[in-house]
């Protein structure tokens, strides 16, 4: 009986129960996809890294000057080691195609037959050694990446590896076993170890020519790392003791699974910041069902107050509402999970090219299904179904028969309970203070930032009350009794559009956080690129990964520029990665006099300090390096070199935002004393006096011509240039606070329903007494214009308080930035207009159906 009394009632409000269905599902849909983009993001570095290390067990890798060519064979006969493959891999673009990026593997196709069998000669491998080995530029590729690639066997590919033209043969295809193995060779094209050297190595010149003490491995014999698989038990460990007696100063043993774990942990924070944003949709969809729930125990308390009358038990109407709520959120879960999936692949590739600008090229951007994405999906809208119907549960089982059957004891006891529930909601928020002032991690400022949340909710119904009484004499002086009329309404409702409001503030909170956070991060940025960008003109290859630069600009292209006519000073700058124990470091290595350092502003230390004490070997670090790995002004920091590691004296710490991961910042000559580096990165030009940037520019760009592709940007140019990336690299996070306004907007919309449906005796009798239409459609007009004007005013303050936790909180804990806290008007604005809006929107249509209920009809079925 109580099964078929749950039926009917969802059955009968089809509107309703759709509603409530729509805001589970786009909740849950918004957390699977991004939980699917951020798995996908790894998985596919995953994919890729398997295809490029094998079955290897572990890796020899050295610094910025590779490996010397002649290792392997040591290893081989020296080491005793059976299976040593020597590995050469670059990125590349496409040179009809410049946005996309290909993988280079460089490999020994003898050697291949223990390591990646793929491209090893003979059954099952698919390439033609003779060929292979013969053909100048000849490579091998999945047949899915040419097929993308638009070409077949025998065709020619233009590739740029650092600007420079070479041309690839396609002599092979390879057909993958399986959908993994595709994945995996996905945008990757592989080729002989010599071509590959040929390819990506600069002659390193101008090094060699300069008499220092390291110069740089020739081209031909420089690798990028040496794979080893080595055999379980004792006899690996005394193959690897041996291995590693055998390597020169500079070069180092690491298991082959050592890089995945780095950079999961080198986008940790990115994906952290994103899951918990997403989340926030559900969130807002918690209220939607709560409201939706709370309206069907109110709308129905005669029946359960007749069913406890007739024997029913607490625990049986209990469970009815929550079977209810389940069986909605059952429903939502599953079409979230469909529309999850559909979703998750368009942000896949936002996210996907976020770090791609921003941490290491991610050659596969295909959504990646997995049980785990869609079960977490699925818990979350199943647990926040469960969570939002407790307590409307509770309160039908709980109430009384007698006081079930008065209609008005619900919203009695709310008003007369708003108070207390302020209260509860004071020590929310003070427990959420606490939590953000103890020291801890991002998880547990998000913790806070959910108690700051849930606090302020809890707030919202006295809040809300306070507001109707004030505006009631307001409304009714502008629009008459309909403006009293609609004022009175919301404090006559207040389980419903307390609900309804606090939903909407929050999804317009988090708008204006998300908002004011990345308005005070972008002028922080746009204020720092003013400071650091100095030079006037600056050239460079053109880079895979934006952020870390690291190609190699021809030396005599750099000399050539460096000597043009009006130019007063030239910095050549170098980009390079050191892998250390604790993740990867970039090193920016320049020029570090007192003219350099000044265009830095530091955090300790001082610019004077930084310039004298770089010429005796000391390094200055970026303030995320400082918080990433505890270091501060006056220790000493050890690094990878060439020579072994060694110690450097730190010497300030500057302000950074264009690298989250950290910058050690070091003088030329200290770098070239310790490291066998292929060349610069780029050169930055200053104009003589008189002389015009755009001038230097036309010039740079006829000297490269024929010789190089390199990016020649004007400051200005490189300014936008990088605020256009760090504008991409928020793209992710504007979507998502978008979506949770949209289920915001589905709540108010269920509100509004809700009330439709519970006072049509109320308004039949008023249109008995001569209420019109249009006066009826007006006064749902000014009261959902009220309730989105109140929503729009409490979220500015709540969505300053979530900016002030993201920026000083959730951002220090995750990268370290100092920002300026900025606070626009025009945010602010927009916030209160989005709130007013969406609830104008949200209300149309129960406006237009209350407006065309027959009185008559609608008395009789009350």
């Amino acid at each position: 009986m109580l099964s078929r009394s749950s039926l009917r009632y969802l059955l009968r409000h089809p509107w309703l129960t759709a509603l409530s269905i729509l805001g589970v599902a786009v909740g849950v849909a918004v957390g699977v996809a991004v939980d699917l983009a951020n798995a996908s993001a790894l998985r596919a570095f995953e994919l890729s890294g398997e295809a490029l290390t094998g079955r290897a067990t572990h890796q020899v890798v050295g610094g910025p000057g590779g490996v010397p060519g002649g290792l392997p064979a040591r290893l081989a006969i020296d080491a005793g080691v059976p299976n040593v493959a020597p590995v050469v891999d670059a990125t590349a673009r496409v040179a009809r195609e410049p946005a996309r990026v290909v993988g280079i593997l460089g490999v020994d196709l003898l050697a291949e037959s223990a390591f990646r069998p793929f491209v090893a000669p003979g059954p099952g491998g698919g390439v033609d050694p003779g060929v292979f080995l013969a053909v100048p530029g000849a490579a091998v590729l999945s047949r899915g990446t040419a097929e993308a690639l638009g070409v077949a066997l025998g065709d020619t590919l233009g590739l740029r590896l650092d600007g420079r033209p070479v041309v690839a043969r396609v002599v092979g295809l390879l057909d993958p076993a399986d959908s993994r193995s595709a994945s995996a060779l996905q945008n990757l094209v592989v080729v002989d170890v010599a071509t590959a050297q040929e390819w990506s190595g600069g002659t390193g010149i101008g090094e060699r020519a300069s008499g220092l003490r390291l110069p740089p491995l020739p081209a031909a014999d420089r690798l990028s790392r040496v794979d080893l698989l080595l055999p379980d038990g004792p006899a690996g460990a005394a193959m690897l003791a041996r291995v590693r007696a055998l390597l020169p100063p500079g070069v180092e043993v690491r298991p082959a699974t050592s890089q995945a774990a780095t950079l999961r942990t080198m986008t940790a924070a990115f994906r952290l910041n994103l899951t918990a944003l997403s989340l926030l949709a559900l969130v807002v969809g918690l209220f939607l069902i709560y409201n939706t729930v709370t309206f069907a125990v109110v709308q129905r308390r005669r029946v359960l107050g007749t069913f406890r009358a007739l024997g029913v038990t607490r625990g049986e109407v209990f469970r009815l509402v929550l079977g209810e709520a389940l069986a909605v959120g059952a429903i939502g879960t599953v079409l979230g999970l469909g529309l999850g999936v559909l979703l998750g692949t368009g942000l896949v590739q936002l996210v996907t090219q976020t770090i791609t600008d921003l941490y290491f090229v991610v050659r596969v951007r295909e959504l990646d299904l997995n049980a785990g994405s869609l079960l977490r999906g699925a818990a979350l809208g199943l647990g926040a179904t469960l969570l939002g119907a407790l307590r409307p549960g509770w309160e039908a089982a709980s109430v009384t028969p007698a006081s079930a059957l008065r209609r008005s004891s619900e919203e009695d006891r709310l008003a007369q309970g708003a108070g207390r529930l302020a209260l509860a909601g004071v020590g929310v928020l003070g427990l959420g203070a606490f939590v953000l002032w103890l020291p801890g991690g991002v998880a547990l400022a998000y913790v806070g930032l959910l108690a700051i949340l849930g606090g302020f909710a809890l707030a919202v119904p006295w809040l809300t009350r306070g507001y109707a009484a004030l505006a009631r004499p307001v409304a009714g002086a502008l629009f008459g009794p309909t403006g009293r009329m609609a004022a009175r309404g919301i404090t006559a409702n207040l389980s419903r559009t307390a609900v309804a409001v606090a939903a909407l503030t929050v999804a317009v909170a988090a708008t204006v956080g998300v908002s004011t956070m990345f308005a005070s991060f972008r002028t922080t940025v746009v204020d720092w690129l003013g400071s650091v960008l100095q030079a006037d003109v600056y050239s460079s290859p053109p880079a895979a990964v934006f952020r870390r630069g690291g190609g190699i600009l021809d030396d005599a292209l750099f000399a050539d520029l460096t000597a043009m006519p009006g130019v007063a000073r030239a910095d050549g700058i170098r980009v390079r990665t050191l892998e250390t124990a604790q993740g990867p470091v970039d090193l920016v290595v320049g020029r570090v006099d007192s003219v350099r350092t000044g265009v830095y502003r530091f955090k300790e230390g001082d610019p004077a300090t930084a310039a004298r004490d770089a010429m005796r070997g000391s390094v200055s670090v970026s303030e995320p390096f400082g918080f990433r790995f505890g270091v501060r002004d006056g220790d000493t920091l050890t690094l990878p070199t060439d020579v072994g590691p060694r110690r450097f004296a730190v010497s300030g710490v500057y302000y950074d935002y264009g690298n989250d991961l950290g910058v050690v910042l070091m003088d030329e000559r200290t770098f070239l004393r310790h490291y066998r580096d292929p060349g610069r990165s780029g050169v930055a030009l200053t104009a003589a006096p008189g002389v015009a940037p755009e001038a230097l520019v036309q010039q740079a760009v006829a000297l490269a011509e024929g010789r190089q592709q390199v990016q020649v940007r004007s400051n200005r140019d490189l300014r936008e240039t990088s605020l256009a990336v760090f504008d991409r690299t928020f793209l992710v996070t504007h979507v998502l606070r978008l979506l949770a306004v949209g289920v915001a907007f589905v709540g108010v919309l269920s509100a509004l329903m809700a009330l439709q449906l519970e006072r049509r005796r109320e308004l039949a009798m008023l249109r008995a007494q001569g209420l019109t239409p249009a006066e009826l459609r007006r006064t749902v007009v000014i009261q959902t214009g009220l309730m989105g004007l109140w929503a729009g005013v409490l979220a500015v303050p709540l969505g300053l308080v979530l900016a002030a936790v993201l920026v000083f909180v959730v951002n220090v804990r995750s990268f370290g930035w100092t920002l300026a806290f900025t606070v626009s008007p025009a945010i602010v604005g927009q916030a209160v207009g989005l709130a007013v809006v969406a609830a104008l929107l949200a209300g149309a249509y129960p406006a237009w159906r209350m407006g065309r209920a027959d009185p008559a009809e609608a008395l009789r079925d009350a």
